[in-house]
């Protein structure tokens, strides 16, 4: 790749971000003292996975108010922050997340990490959310990908490539990144992704990471989904819960939600 492509590729990003960012999103704002809350940051890109922005701003900003610091998420009782991220999906996020704030207050007195090897170490956060959180809240110029990064640097870099590994990519985003300025350049890398998700299509498709989400629509995943939403009401026994979901499939998840911890069983009774 030569300078005068990166240069370009600079550019374009730049360019887009000045004039199209999403400079308002909520998880964007600075606190008072111009820092950034790496609790906050936490919280969205946990929230953000595989989950439309427009759909998790209303959630951040809700799960921010029921609980405002680490320390009180790691206090709630799970059942709670299942029922604030309710209609957020995949809730093993929201135990993860549960649990990362856990181990935030009793391992580290509720400082966050600030550097990856200490950060990967917390539930839910591997090593893609982990420089996330360092560019974001630390501004730290530390190298990571996901998918509006990848479909961004495809887009440029690999047009007639298929299977296209992360490493190939990662690569790039050294050579790109901009030292002076990482959260903004990360910013403006997840906003150009996006636009290009919605104008020139998913290039992710070419990439060795990609896979495909299944369809929600009578999949497993929404029954998981309408047990825990019947369980956020009042705890029933398996047979109210069953005269409420007629699926076949219901004891395997019912089996699979206990096993995971995201729902108990108490004197006959199921409740999250």
């Amino acid at each position: 790749m030569t300078d005068d492509k990166t240069t370009q590729f600079q550019e374009e990003v730049w360019n887009y971000y000045r004039q199209q960012g999403r400079h308002d999103l909520p998880w964007r704002q600075p606190g008072s003292d111009g820092s950034f809350n790496p609790y906050h940051i936490m919280v969205s890109e946990l929230m953000l996975q595989q989950t439309q922005v427009q759909r998790v701003i209303p959630k951040y900003q809700l799960f921010l108010k029921l609980f405002p610091s680490v320390e009180m998420l790691a206090a709630a009782e799970l059942g709670d922050v299942l029922r604030a991220w309710a209609g957020l999906g995949y809730n093993r996020r929201a135990k993860f997340l549960h649990q990362a704030a856990q181990k935030v207050t009793q391992e580290y007195a509720g400082q966050f990490p600030n550097d990856n090897t200490q950060l990967v170490k917390l539930p839910g956060i591997g090593a893609n959310t982990a420089g996330a959180i360092m560019a974001y809240a630390y501004n730290e110029p530390v190298v990571f990908v996901e998918t509006n990064i990848r479909t961004a640097f495809i887009h440029h870099f690999f047009q007639d490539l298929e299977n296209i590994a992360d490493k190939d990519i990662l690569r790039l985003v050294a050579k790109t990144l901009d030292h002076e300025h990482p959260r903004e350049w990360y910013w403006a890398l997840m906003d150009y992704g996006s636009y290009l998700k919605q104008t020139v299509g998913n290039h992710n498709r070419r990439s060795s990471s990609y896979a495909k989400q299944s369809r929600f629509e009578g999949s497993k995943r929404q029954v998981r989904g309408e047990v825990l939403r019947q369980l956020s009401d009042a705890p029933m026994t398996k047979y109210q819960l069953a005269l409420r979901i007629s699926d076949q499939r219901l004891t395997v998840v019912v089996k699979d939600l206990l096993a995971e911890g995201l729902i108990r069983e108490r004197a006959g009774k199921l409740s999250l």
